[in-house]
């Protein structure tokens, strides 16, 4: 493959609010659940924030760490299941607030927490066929979870992007792999607010299935194992799941730690493995290798084998924001469950 990451870049929204205050309010022991979901926090989007906006966020620091122009940029696909309009894209918004070209290409996909590693398989593909010179691919969410319900406590909100080209290569993609099922463990029907999900379906045959046969599957086509690898990305849609996998696949603590971000921001859906890479590219290396595997309920895992090049060095990191810096915020913008709901839209005016 010729393609490959040229940049990238990533938001998180500043507010937070912890298991121990949800579950205040619902009368149960928030910290208990929280500790066995793994999360200690969860990031919540301030009232005018969207995916829309966290999206172009993100796009504007990959445009910036590259020097690259927007005009180039040939087409822009934004992966999110909570999409600020029914009808009407994402991404066509994004590409007019990052000042790119008309004569492009936009879609906005979903795949439930997959769709931004979809939308990264598709440009890398437009790309590497020469019919257009860059790609963006976006992957965020701003999460639901009905009230009093256990994905209250982990749904977040953030996002990342990434842009594919063949030139100044950071990110080499040595391969790629996808396994999908008709596995009903989490939907959200039109018109409904919150979720549904199949309780025992989530782990098996779902999340588990899903990742770790496409990791391996991607494993046995390159020839490597977990100990080939520097890092590994996983979905994560708590704390609890990443690391049983990663256990599962032979991975360390050390190999998965850099980039599971759950149990500081909660489960960011689209967000989460894009983020998790940001955060690992942050800190890499050239010569680094990691493996990548998302999961979207429904369902599916994408998987990457992915190697840092020497281009890293010249990378200009500083020009966008660190995942790190992000993620780390000052007691001030940890908020109470009244405010949270406020900035979620959850109580609403008699009419709205």
């Amino acid at each position: 493959m010729k393609a490959g990451i040229v940049s990238y870049g990533a938001y998180v929204p500043k507010y937070r609010i912890r298991p121990e205050e949800i579950g205040r309010v619902w009368g149960e022991d928030g910290a208990t659940r929280g500790k066995g979901l793994g999360i200690m926090s969860k990031s919540i989007p301030s009232p005018d924030e969207d995916v829309i906006t966290i999206a172009v966020e993100a796009a504007r620091s990959a445009l910036l760490r590259a020097g690259i122009d927007p005009q180039d940029i040939g087409a822009i696909y934004t992966g999110s299941e909570s999409h600020p309009y029914a009808v009407k894209p994402t991404s066509s918004v994004v590409a007019e607030a990052i000042l790119a070209a008309p004569d492009m290409t936009a879609a906005d996909y979903e795949f439930a927490c997959k769709a931004g590693t979809a939308a990264l398989q598709n440009v890398l593909g437009l790309v590497n066929t020469g019919w257009i010179k860059y790609g963006m691919a976006i992957g965020a969410d701003t999460s639901q979870g009905a009230p009093g319900d256990p994905l209250e406590y982990s749904a977040s909100a953030g996002g990342a992007a990434f842009i594919a080209g063949t030139e100044r290569i950071i990110a080499k993609i040595n391969g790629m792999y996808s396994y999908t099922t008709d596995t009903p463990d989490f939907w959200r029907r039109e018109g409904q607010a919150y979720p549904s999900h199949g309780g025992r379906f989530t782990g098996e045959p779902a999340y588990f299935k899903h990742v770790l046969t496409a990791a391996r599957r991607m494993m046995e086509l390159e020839g490597t194992e977990a100990k080939d690898y520097d890092y590994v990305v996983l979905h994560q849609p708590n704390g609890k799941f990443p690391r049983r996998a990663a256990a599962k696949l032979g991975f360390t603590d050390e190999q998965l730690a850099p980039g599971l971000l759950t149990p500081r921001i909660g489960n960011t859906y689209s967000g989460a493995v894009p983020l998790g890479l940001s955060a690992v590219l942050d800190i890499a290396k050239p010569g680094d290798r990691i493996l990548v595997t998302s999961f979207g309920s429904g369902a599916g895992s994408d998987a990457f084998d992915i190697s840092v090049t020497d281009e890293m060095e010249r990378f200009n990191r500083s020009a966008g924001p660190l995942v790190e810096d992000m993620i780390n915020v000052p007691e001030e913008y940890y908020v109470d469950y009244a405010t949270y709901v406020k900035f979620r839209g959850k109580i609403r005016r008699k009419g709205d």
